[in-house]
């Protein structure tokens, strides 16, 4: 199972919370959510396993471009 990337910090949180019961003695009952589409993020799991994925930091143009196309209605101004 691939989890999405939103899923994968449910899980750390999971895991932290069973090592400090582990060093406690707590016993407890964890639950948490594997939700997401992991499977859509084929492609970007592939380039960062074989090093092909680089860091993009967008320019205030590119952010800009992306907010023009958020629709306005009452409340939501930027």
């Amino acid at each position: 199972m691939l989890p999405a990337p939103e899923s994968s910090h449910a899980i750390r949180a999971a895991i932290d919370e069973a090592l400090k019961c582990k060093e406690t003695g707590e016993e407890k009952t964890i639950v948490f959510g594997l939700t997401g589409t992991g499977y859509f993020d084929m492609v970007a799991y592939e380039k960062f396993h074989d090093g092909q994925m680089s860091d993009y930091i967008p320019t205030d143009a590119d952010l800009q471009k992306g907010f023009d196309g958020i629709p306005r209605f009452p409340g939501n101004e930027l």
